[in-house]
C-alpha cells in the first residue's frame, strides 16, 4: 500500500520550537494516511476487491522506519500491510 506520512508540528502548544533532529529521535512511529490499497479482480464478476484488509484513506500508526520511501516525494511510502501497527480513528489531544 502507499501511505502518506503527516508531518509533525514544529512548534509545541507551549510555543517551543523543535528541531527536526529532536523530533525524529523521540519518536518511534509516524501518523500517516493510506493512499493507495493492494487490490484484485474477482474472475466472475469483475469487482475490485481491497485485499490489503486496510481501508482507503484510513489513518494508520507505522515504524517510523518502515517502508520505502518515493524518491521524488519524502511524505510518501510503499508500507506492507503487516507494517501497520494500528488504524486510528480518532485522535483526541488533552
Amino acid at each position: 500500500m502507499v501511505v502518506r506520512v503527516e508531518k509533525e508540528p514544529n512548534v509545541t502548544e507551549t510555543g517551543l520550537y523543535l528541531p527536526e533532529g529532536a523530533k525524529q529521535s523521540m519518536m518511534e512511529s509516524v501518523l500517516a494516511e493510506v493512499m493507495e490499497v493492494a487490490s484484485a479482480t474477482d474472475d466472475h464478476s469483475d469487482e475490485e476487491t481491497n485485499v490489503s484488509g486496510i481501508p482507503l484513506g484510513a489513518k494508520v500508526l507505522i515504524g517510523k522506519n518502515v517502508g520505502v520511501k518515493i524518491p521524488w516525494d519524502d511524505t510518501y511510502r510503499i508500507v506492507d500491510s503487516k507494517d501497520v501497527l494500528a488504524i486510528i480513528h480518532d485522535i483526541v489531544l488533552s
